[in-house]
């Protein structure tokens, strides 16, 4: 082959990675995807519905702030959702892939629910609640510290480890529930200690929801000068980025890996104490709904940032609860609702790449 047979196409574009982008490029980037996002999800419910898409975002808005007992759900939602999320986050900036949130929720449900039924009627209810804090918090701990233990002494694969515990939680639940179950043999337990309720969060003037929407802000204050501000952030952060630079300067990662996860794990059964105690007062396996998986997705959206996790759950709440609006609105099943949501979110995390990487074209040479 002669030289002038081999001739080097050099591609039309490449792609590199940014080494920063200034702040209002990336949130311009992802309000474009959000506002095409809307327009494909627009012309995907007309063609469902045959309906202006104009009046089906009416709805969804409308199912989120439609009334005040709507707009409270969507806070307490998004508090319980924010709350999981910044459970996950310490684990997943230092590079250990919680996936058991899930089940770590659950645990700390049981362990409040458990308390509710068995000390219910022979603790006074402050007592009663100090309790529950301390025994959810410690469940949740220590189903997170487990994964970890292996994790840091052995190597195992924390993903694969935290994902079988949330199964192992969830069969926990269902036997207690069944054991619990009111009446006996029904698989549902109820509403648990409804006539005194003891062991129920304290209403707020009229607002049940309002004490867990303050706490979990005031959890959310915490973390974030904790990852930002303290020695464990940034011990956390260095981890993250190289275990050996890590131990090449001192830092105990054993140690940084186990604490780590015992946060994570303590603030999940939180989560789930706030679930049970005050919004649910009940146990079921569907009591933390998902929020352990969704939670990945926030944090990662927010780039590990708890303030910027405030955004990105309220968003994914807002499209839940207004995409279920719709389905109800036009008699569709809530299969729908899922597209809708699935397709705001796909844009939402797709526009990350064009945040992270650029995409370089080649310039037409001059013949």
């Amino acid at each position: 082959m002669t030289e002038q047979e081999a001739v080097i196409r050099e591609p039309r574009f490449t792609i590199a990675k940014r080494t920063s982008i200034v702040w209002w490029k990336a949130w311009l980037i992802r309000l474009c995807a959000i506002v095409l996002a809307l327009i494909c999800s627009g012309v995907v419910s007309y063609l469902i519905t045959r309906d202006n898409p104009l009046s089906i975002y009416a709805v969804m808005l409308d199912g989120a702030f439609g009334t005040k007992r709507r707009i409270w759900g969507l806070m307490q939602n998004l508090a319980m959702l924010l709350c999981v999320s910044i459970a996950v986050t310490p684990a997943f900036k230092m590079r250990f892939w919680n996936i058991g949130a899930e089940g770590q929720v659950l645990v700390g449900g049981l362990a409040s629910a458990a308390c509710m039924i068995l000390f219910g009627e022979t603790l006074p209810n402050a007592v009663l609640l100090l309790v529950m804090f301390i025994t959810s918090i410690a469940a949740g701990a220590v189903w997170a510290v487990i994964p970890a233990v292996f994790r840091a002494r052995w190597r195992t694969n924390e993903t694969l480890f935290t994902l079988m515990m949330n199964y192992i939680a969830i069969q926990l639940v269902a036997f207690f529930v069944y054991k619990w179950s009111v009446p006996k043999g029904s698989g549902q337990v109820g509403v648990i200690n409804r006539a005194s309720r003891a062991g129920w969060l304290p209403a707020i003037g009229n607002n049940d929801y309002l004490l867990n929407i303050l706490i979990v802000f005031l959890v959310t204050a915490i973390m974030y000068v904790y990852l930002r501000y303290s020695k464990h952030g940034f011990e956390i952060s260095v981890v993250g980025e190289s275990e050996n630079t890590a131990r090449y300067i001192g830092i105990p990662v054993q140690k940084v890996i186990l604490r780590t996860m015992l946060i994570s794990g303590a603030i999940s059964g939180l989560a789930g104490l706030l679930l049970v105690a005050g919004t649910d007062h009940t146990i079921s396996r569907d009591t933390a709904a998902g929020r352990g998986f969704t939670a990945i997705m926030v944090s990662w959206l927010a780039k590990f940032d708890p303030v910027f996790m405030i955004l990105t759950s309220f968003l994914i709440v807002f499209l839940e609860k207004g995409a279920t609006e719709i389905s109800t609105a036009f008699a569709l099943n809530e299969s729908f609702s899922d597209i809708i949501t699935g397709i705001i979110i796909f844009f939402i995390i797709g526009c990350e790449f064009f945040i992270q990487y650029t995409v370089k074209f080649k310039k037409k040479e001059a013949e």
